[in-house]
């Protein structure tokens, strides 16, 4: 499946961005999906996580009560909310299946949040 990733931008601290994954290929909506983000020179971790359906969502405790991940199955489109943001939520974002399909990464969207 291909991935698209798109939403990020520079936002100033206690800011808000709407990340958006574009999904091809019709097994997106029976995957569970995740956010996940690499900050320079740390490892790629897990944000969030949502059941192939929406109705279940988990999130790293780092953004619990900031994000909100969602899924509309009908569009193939993955979103991540997200709020409150601090200058270590800058890195790349990415979306991928949870766990990550290594084919799938995609070029990811930069968030850069200023303090």
């Amino acid at each position: 499946v291909q991935l698209v990733e798109s939403g990020g931008g520079l936002v100033q601290a206690g800011g808000s961005l709407r990340l958006s994954c574009a999904a091809s290929g019709s097994i997106f909506s029976i995957n569970a999906m995740g956010w996940y983000r690499q900050a320079p020179g740390k490892l790629r971790e897990l944000v969030a996580a949502i059941g192939s359906g929406g109705g279940s969502t988990n999130y790293a405790d780092f953004v619990k009560g900031r994000f909100t991940i969602s899924r509309d199955n009908a569009k193939n489109t993955m979103y991540l909310q997200m709020n409150s943001l601090k200058p270590e939520d800058t890195a790349v974002y990415y979306c991928n299946r949870v766990p990550p399909l290594p084919s799938s990464w995609g070029q990811g969207t930069q968030v850069t949040v200023s303090s």
